[in-house]
């Protein structure tokens, strides 16, 4: 629920408090408005949807392999006009093959999913904006420095409403865009996840190619009440991480993708640089976890610009038993009857 006496605290407001006379947090904060001045553009496009005609359509296979729509173009130039004039010394993209010089000497780099959940972009679901802001260094890729390094981490998400969701590493805040002002308020400060939840979202159409971790860990949830877990689950599935990562961050959850068995996929399929590890602040801020399954995905360390990484994150005591699972396998597992031998699906 809001928070009444945040309501209305502009964006700019809480960053400039935040902020005060040190240089570097002023940086970032700079940093994180011209983002959401970007996020405030792609807002606008995202609303017109159909009238604009063609924001779905394939304009190439992007450097990561996925399909590259119109909107994504759109909202990857939207981020870096926005950037370019902020204290950003490096701008890297899923969009991008490479990381683009923005302003020698700024003491940042910022590295983003322009449009995640751009599949959903002509059935009108919830997609969204990701970043992460790191320090610039003097040695090295700036961008291949592990997530607990990030100096701010957020998303913003285009649905009902446009929501802002950013850490600094003083709790998770959430921003709404308000469509009278046109500014971002506060409605929501230090948010928790919580520790335990019923609701888990997987793409269970890839239950034949995952290992035997994550099968157990579905199998136990889908035997419900009847099962190991001794009470109900529901799966949800968006197809949109920002959107999961909200839902979770309000009322909890847990979201997997692991990695499996199909060919490009064997480790998973999110990028770490740009998607993981700013999820990973985001929601260890606010009280979560965030691993590959196995371990602390902040404590990772990139070797790639698009590197992928298997994903689990959500309420602290679901993600800590995923991780159980994979430590200690079960000599015997329920098995939920979609999934069984007889079932829709096979084992």
């Amino acid at each position: 629920m809001p928070n009444a006496s945040t309501a209305h605290l502009r964006l700019e407001t809480a960053l400039e408090d935040w902020a005060g006379s040190d240089a570097g947090r002023a940086a970032v904060a700079g940093t994180i408005v011209a983002v959401a001045a970007a996020g405030r553009r792609i807002a606008a496009l995202v609303r017109r949807g159909a009238i604009d005609g063609g924001l779905a359509a394939v304009t190439r296979a992007s450097t990561t392999g996925d399909d590259q729509k119109a909107l994504d173009v759109a909202a990857n130039a939207a981020l870096i006009e926005a950037l370019a004039a902020a204290p950003v010394a490096a701008f890297c993209s899923e969009e991008m093959d490479t990381a683009v010089a923005l302003r020698s000497g700024a003491p940042v780099v910022v590295a983003v999913d322009p449009l995640d959940g751009s599949s959903n972009i002509d059935t009108n679901v919830s997609v969204g904006t990701i970043f992460s802001i790191l320090p610039a260094v003097a040695e090295g890729d700036a961008f291949l420095q592990p997530g607990h390094r990030q100096l701010a981490a957020g998303y913003l998400l285009y649905g009902p409403q446009c929501s802002l969701v950013v850490s600094v590493g003083d709790g998770t805040d959430i921003y709404t865009l308000d469509p009278d002002s046109d500014a971002f308020v506060q409605t929501a400060r230090r948010v928790r996840v919580p520790e335990r939840t019923a609701e888990f979202a997987i793409n269970a159409s890839n239950y034949r190619h995952w290992d035997a971790a994550p099968r157990a860990y579905v199998d136990e949830c889908l035997a419900g009440a009847t099962g190991p877990r001794g009470r109900d689950f529901n799966m949800r599935w968006i197809a949109s991480m920002v959107a999961e990562a909200h839902r979770i961050l309000t009322r909890g959850g847990i979201y997997l993708y692991p990695g499996d068995a199909r060919r490009g996929y064997e480790t998973g399929r999110l990028r770490l640089v740009y998607e993981a590890n700013p999820i990973g602040m985001l929601v260890e801020q606010a009280g979560g976890a965030c691993t590959t399954g196995e371990a602390r995905m902040l404590d990772v360390v990139p070797t790639g610009l698009h590197q992928r990484v298997p994903l689990v994150f959500g309420s602290a005591h679901e993600v800590e038993h995923v991780g159980r699972l994979h430590r200690e396998p079960a000599s015997s597992v329920h098995r939920a009857p979609l999934f069984n031998h007889r079932g829709l699906l096979r084992a």
